[in-house]
């Protein structure tokens, strides 16, 4: 990871996974995001303890505790850059309370029932066991409590795998990536006994599409079609706050990448 990050030529990726340095500065950067923004929209008001599995660097767990959350982190990696050593650096710069725990979901090294929420952001596709691992999510969340996950890679099956680690930019790089179908995701929430509520697809909502923007993905698609002095203008108008919904349902609808993205708000009962 030391490697991608110092490498110049990787700045984008880089920024754009939120592994630039600082950490405090990529922190404060992804707390300002429509990513983020549009996570805080789905999950109102801070009424509680979270947990953040799968950590990383804290950038969520950081968030979370800047809007009243009273957040722990769980991350099996110690490390400086992009683990728990990185989490208490963000913690104590901001004197931000996060508890942190090294662990993995699978198990969650917590009592039962002890959260309100339980957010996993480009995590369940990382599961070794990904039952169990929502096994332990419905077991350490309070009744009524909510499971949101999100940023997940979606492929059709075996035969789509290969192809989506062909094309992911970091797995060449450090390996560790992985998908499953969208069904095998809800089955594992459902089997937990959660209740799924929601489901987003890659271009219905900012916190999967980010850090592109509405008019950034219609002008993508206007422009497989048009020459850019035409694509620019309808992109304006499909890119609105008013036509962006229907053409993001619509380009999610048709969409069978392999490593498409997928998110999921889950209550238990």
């Amino acid at each position: 990871m030391r490697s991608l990050v110092d490498d110049p030529a990787k700045a984008e990726l880089v920024r754009d996974c939120y592994f630039d340095l600082p950490v405090e500065r990529a922190a404060e950067r992804f707390h300002a995001s429509a990513e983020w923004g549009a996570v805080r929209n789905i999950l109102g008001p801070a009424r509680g303890r979270a947990l953040d599995i799968g950590a990383g660097n804290g950038i969520v767990s950081y968030a979370l505790a800047s809007d009243g959350w009273q957040a722990t982190a769980l991350e099996p990696d110690p490390s400086d850059l992009v683990g728990s050593g990185a989490i208490r650096r963000l913690s104590a710069h901001f004197n931000a309370n996060i508890e942190i725990l090294e662990g993995f979901g699978e198990a969650i090294p917590m009592p039962d029932a002890s959260f309100d929420l339980v957010l996993a952001r480009q995590v369940l596709h990382h599961a070794g066991d990904l039952n169990a691992f929502c096994a332990e999510v419905a077991r350490v969340l309070k009744p009524g409590g909510v499971f949101f996950a999100y940023r997940d890679h979606v492929v059709n099956g075996p035969e789509q795998l290969q192809m989506f680690f062909d094309r992911h930019p970091l797995h060449s790089l450090y390996g560790g990536e992985n998908a499953f179908p969208e069904g095998t995701y809800r089955d594992a929430i459902a089997k937990a006994g959660l209740d799924v509520r929601r489901r987003w697809r890659q271009f219905e909502a900012a916190f999967n599409f980010a850090p592109k923007s509405p008019y950034d993905i219609a002008f993508e698609a206007a422009s497989r079609a048009l020459p850019v002095p035409l694509a620019r203008p309808l992109a304006a108008v499909a890119g609105s706050r008013r036509l962006y919904p229907l053409l993001g349902k619509a380009l999610s609808t048709v969409d069978r990448r392999p490593g498409r993205i997928v998110a999921f708000l889950a209550v238990k009962p």
